[in-house]
């Protein structure tokens, strides 16, 4: 009887560990999700420009790690977003090579099934602001 207890409790605090060590994930990173869905392909992992798509583009691909040294130490947030939204089309900037992904968002912002109103253009803007918040924090210090 004494050893079932003790195996029992045993099992219970093996148990409580596993579970404990299962709840240590890293918290979810939205920007981070983002950029690794779709900028990785052309700025690289590390933001640097280096991605597999880049040696297939016309320009060099930025460095997305110095837009702060390049601006005085200022992360230019307004310019990013609109560079990354991209539905305002400024003709003296000529064609663009990096994909208009305001309206990429626009499109997958409605559900497919759901019947209830939603705010498409809160959803493009939540998902570029937050991809704009990790491009902070990868600036080079």
């Amino acid at each position: 009887m004494k050893t079932k207890r003790v195996a029992g409790g045993l099992f219970c605090i093996a148990m409580a560990a596993v579970g404990g060590a299962s709840l240590a994930v890293e918290p979810l990173d939205i920007g981070k999700s983002e950029y690794d869905a779709n900028c990785v392909a052309c700025h690289g992992g590390d933001g640097k420009g280096g991605g597999v798509f880049s040696e297939m583009l016309k320009s060099p691909v930025p460095d997305l790690t110095n837009l702060s040294k390049k601006n005085g130490g200022v992360f230019p947030a307004v310019r990013v977003y609109g560079v990354i939204d991209g539905r305002e089309d400024v003709k003296a900037h000529g064609s663009r090579d990096m994909p208009i992904w305001g309206t990429d968002y626009q499109a997958g912002a409605r559900p497919a099934y759901d019947d209830y109103p939603s705010n498409a253009e809160f959803f493009v803007r939540a998902r570029i602001l937050a991809l704009i918040d990790y491009l902070h924090r990868i600036q080079v210090k």
